[in-house]
């Protein structure tokens, strides 16, 4: 067995590396998220309204010179017909449309869709309260499926109400009575219609929500038009202060506030009987913000998001229900969950049931640390996962209940689990670079009798078919404050008598870095099934590991050292490698995987996230 895959000194892995130049980002680097544009008319729209704030609903809207308004525009569009909307506030919402249109700006402009509208008669009360009368409310309660038995002492009822505040611009946040108030806060009494401040809104701007979406692509007849299945293409905009969701797409159903949005479809079925609704939507260089429960639900096949900034959402930033061939790039993801909903399995960004061919490529998830990141559940197949910067969440990428998925070339940094694969089959997990993060698969018998959430199992691999996961070429390195095991394979106990192999085919080629400051006992990978009394190995290093599981990172490397050490400048985010680390399992990298990262076959010759470059 070489010495030279265990304990390394990374001096010696300069050897044979001089040919290797500075590793180029894979994250691409951006940019991300919106892109100022001076947009031009569509080329080949039918008819071309013109829209302003100030517009004339009467006016036909055609001539720039006499826009009408964004509602009334809504109203007249049919298929190929483009809206250009002038820069200024438009405080609407509750546009519904199901023809295939293109929304955006004139030129260079600014048009921001407000979901609030401004309070002005505000009456004083006793103990520096004030209080205003509002007749757009939203209360709402937690879906059936919270348990209020477990989470009703972390999260007050309160917080599910889909009403926001906003005073000069910054976002309220809810208490439960006019005792709690300050100036930070605001109290809504739901029964009586009073909105209630701690502080006083004189010569302030308070923005209270009015309607609780801004623009909603129906599958539904409206202004007496059929639904012509060509999703909208919705570019340019800030869309911002909406109850509930800003933005929409349909499947076959209308959704309330008050339903479960993503049973559509519900139970296992065939893919050709759902998505196809609407298919095509394209959302580009938007800004979404302060939706209070997510930034929107997108159904139907062929959507594409790209340069999008999402950020300070409720439960969800995007979410992708039952749709396949899907695109997501270059977007930002940030602040989900601002309100700390607890026992409501919050995501950034959620790909829901039984969608396929989902494609996550080189996006920035950050700043979640009261979310998930990127998570795939229930019955999604062959997703795709590469080249993104997941931060400071909790599980960056989850897959449950789900089956095929390829994550390469990501960098996963701060989160509980970088990558967390739950009860899901055929997960391969390719050149990744961990900080702080660890990688964890793990399988249950969630499946073998009723569910607390239903069908929602059945979609998925069952308990004897939840194995088939790849790890190789993932770098994983950790500080010294980190004690938790790099990489994780768990089951029950009493699982471990029927389920009595790995639930990895191939674990190979990773190269593990603890600080020097931490204990060499310390636990490096932790593995179920075990031949222990409680099925639970802890393995301390690679040589154990390789007993417990022949086969197991035969060309693997531990090293001990600091993240300034192995990285060009870890303090500013940049952890492109100081000196290549070698992999010899270059060869475990299919062709198709080198195709998705962009990279050629040499450039795998390096770990985790950042190629190689000849």
């Amino acid at each position: 067995m070489a010495p030279t895959r265990r304990l390394i000194n990374p001096l010696a892995l300069l050897a044979g590396w001089a040919f290797l130049s500075t590793a180029l980002a894979q994250p691409s680097g951006g940019p991300y998220g919106p892109i100022d544009q001076d947009y031009t008319l569509p080329a080949g729209a039918g008819t071309t309204y013109f829209v302003a704030p100030d517009g004339n609903a009467q006016s036909p809207g055609t001539d720039i010179d006499a826009p009408t308004t964004l509602d009334a525009a809504i109203a007249r569009v049919v298929t190929d017909d483009a809206i250009i909307l002038r820069g200024g506030t438009y405080r609407t919402g509750g546009l519904r449309l199901n023809q295939g249109v293109t929304i955006q700006p004139y030129r260079d402009e600014r048009p921001v869709l407000k979901g609030t509208q401004v309070a002005t008669e505000w009456e004083a009360l006793r103990d520096g309260v004030w209080r205003t009368k509002w007749e757009t409310l939203f209360p709402t309660e937690p879906m059936g499926w919270w348990r209020r038995n477990r989470e009703g002492m972390r999260t007050p009822l309160h917080r599910f109400d889909n009403d926001m505040v906003f005073l000069d611009g910054v976002h309220l946040r809810s208490v439960g009575w006019e005792g709690e108030l300050d100036e930070t806060s605001y109290f809504i009494d739901q029964d009586n219609g009073y909105v209630y401040l701690g502080t006083d809104p004189t010569d302030r701007l308070v923005e209270i929500t009015a309607h609780d979406g801004a623009i909603i692509r129906t599958s539904a007849d409206v202004h007496g038009k059929s639904n012509d299945g060509q999703g909208p293409v919705i570019r340019g905009l800030k869309i911002t202060q909406y109850a509930y969701r800003c933005l929409e797409v349909e499947g076959k159903r209308q959704i309330t506030m008050h339903e479960e949005p993503t049973d559509e479809p519900v139970g296992l079925k065939d893919p050709s009987e759902f998505g196809k609704d609407i298919t095509g939507t394209v959302l580009e260089n938007l800004d979404i913000s302060y939706c209070s429960r997510v930034a929107g639900y997108f159904r139907g096949d062929g959507l594409v998001i790209r340069n999008t900034l999402v950020s300070d959402t409720g439960t969800e930033g995007i979410y992708v229900i039952g749709s396949s061939d899907v695109l997501l790039e270059k977007n930002i993801i940030r602040r989900n969950n601002i309100e700390n909903l607890t026992g409501y399995y919050a995501s950034a960004v959620k790909i829901f049931n039984q969608t396929r061919r989902v494609t996550f490529r080189d996006n920035l998830v950050i700043d979640h640390p009261n979310s998930n990141g990127v998570w795939y559940d229930v019955g999604n197949r062959d997703g795709v996962i590469i080249n993104n910067w997941i931060e400071n969440t909790h599980d960056g990428f989850m897959f449950e209940i789900s089956d095929g998925a390829t994550v390469a070339g990501n960098v996963f940094v701060d989160n509980y689990n970088g990558v967390f694969v739950l009860n899901a089959a055929n997960v391969k997990v390719y050149h990744n670079t961990f900080i702080n993060s660890s990688a964890e698969f793990r399988r249950d018998r969630r499946g073998d009798g009723d569910d607390h959430f239903g069908w929602h199992v059945t979609t998925g691999p069952g308990v004897e078919e939840r194995d088939g996961h790849v790890f190789v070429n993932n770098l994983l390195v950790v500080g010294p404050e980190y004690e938790r095991p790099l990489l994780e394979f768990e089951q029950p106990a009493e699982l471990c008598d029927r389920l009595d192999q790995p639930q990895a085919d191939i674990v190979d080629g990773n190269v593990y870095v603890r600080d020097r400051t931490i204990l060499s006992g310390s636990v490096l990978v932790q593995l179920s099934p075990a031949g222990t009394e409680n099925c639970i190995e802890n393995v301390t290093d690679l040589d154990a590991l390789e007993t417990t599981t022949p086969g197991w990172e035969a060309h693997g490397q531990v090293m001990a050292q600091s993240l300034r050490t192995v990285f060009k400048g870890p303090d500013l985010g940049r952890f492109n490698l100081r000196e290549p680390i070698e992999t010899q399992s270059s060869d475990r990298v299919p062709a198709e995987v080198l195709e998705l990262l962009g990279w050629r076959a040499g450039e795998a010759a390096t770990v985790g996230a950042y190629p190689g470059r000849d």
